[in-house]
């Protein structure tokens, strides 16, 4: 009795530690830019740090949702309602950090699009472009980290909170045979695509915004911020999956949900702005984007491209669902 009293507390300090570092990295983060002026413009410095504090914040948030469900009281009522192992409890995990910064990423791209979009078009630019730029390319290299957890938990179904409480308790007698993890870089070809997605995003993409996109201004990367409004709603499908809900109401209004958003905001975004910059040399469409130089016409087709190969995919799932004549295949898309 009192162990468990011992390891209760244990867990509730554990628990306040990672929530203070949590929203204390979150705020450190708020307070470095706040005052800046809208065109300002992100140093290396203050880069560097906003990069930290998102590492910190993004990996407390998945260990903090992960105490919440492995080490409470009502963590375990959920777990046995639903018969989560604990594989599954990390994915979940997983799956609610990528809605939330997903939801960081479409504040960013509202409020850059507010401002850029309304005033030059192709030179005016808002600080939390670059800002969040920095901020959210550590959550690409922490997702790298949290996906390996998740894949490891999954494939050797290691009993991951009891050995947590082992380590606490300190319990008598031999102590059961490690479980072999697999490797890192056998994760990596386990799962190439989305570890390649990361890497590019997180490294390729934030050297576009912070250096390589020269005078251009933020309008076209307001866009493709507000391009992750579709990943709650692909969390949403995954988690649903995991509690065995298939077959539920929510599961089938968040399907039409995620398909009607990630129309919106993956396949019509970019030739919207397409649109925009037309409207702004006052030439017709394909004239104007004939103008463009060979590098933003390669990216385009990058992004563009598998955005419409997963958006078939997706509406074949759908109309097999809702047709009676399957059960639809969609692709575990992450972004």
């Amino acid at each position: 009795m009192a162990g468990q009293k011992s390891q209760a507390r244990h867990y509730r300090v554990m628990m306040s530690v990672l929530g203070l570092c949590n929203a204390g990295s979150l705020a450190a983060a708020i307070n470095l830019v706040i005052m800046l002026n809208p065109e300002d413009r992100i140093s290396i410095k203050r880069g560097a740090v906003l990069t930290a504090l998102g590492f910190v914040y993004f990996m407390t948030l998945f260990e903090l949702i992960n105490m919440a469900a492995l080490f409470t009281q009502a963590g375990a009522r959920f777990r046995h309602k639903y018969k989560l192992s604990c594989g599954e409890v990390l994915d979940i995990s997983n799956k609610l950090v990528s809605a939330i910064q997903a939801a960081f990423s479409c504040v960013t791209g509202a409020v850059v699009c507010a401002w850029s979009c309304t005033r030059d078009l192709l030179k005016s630019s808002h600080f939390m472009s670059e800002a969040y730029a920095w901020f959210g390319a550590a959550y690409f290299f922490y997702d790298i980290w949290s996906m390996y957890m998740v894949h490891v938990h999954m494939t050797t179904n290691a009993d991951y909170f009891k050995n947590r409480i082992r380590k606490v308790s300190k319990p008598e007698g031999p102590a059961p045979e490690p479980v072999k993890r697999p490797s890192f870089f056998s994760y990596c070809r386990h799962e190439p695509v989305i570890l390649m997605h990361h890497l590019f995003i997180g490294g390729f993409g934030f050297l576009v915004i912070v250096y390589l996109r020269g005078g251009l201004g933020d309008c076209v990367f307001g866009f493709v911020y507000l391009m992750e409004a579709s990943t709650p709603c692909v969390s949403l499908r995954g988690v649903l999956s995991r509690l065995r809900l298939k077959s539920s109401r929510a599961y089938l209004a968040n399907g039409l949900a995620m398909l009607l958003v990630f129309l919106l905001c993956r396949v019509l975004s970019l030739p919207y702005v397409c649109l925009l910059y037309s409207r702004r040399l006052g030439l017709p469409y394909l004239d104007a984007i004939a103008t463009l130089p060979l590098g933003c016409k390669i990216s385009i087709c990058i992004l563009l491209l598998p955005q419409l190969y997963w958006f078939y995919l997706m509406s074949a799932g759908a109309v097999k669902v809702f047709f009676g004549t399957g059960n639809g295949r969609e692709p575990d898309r992450r972004r």
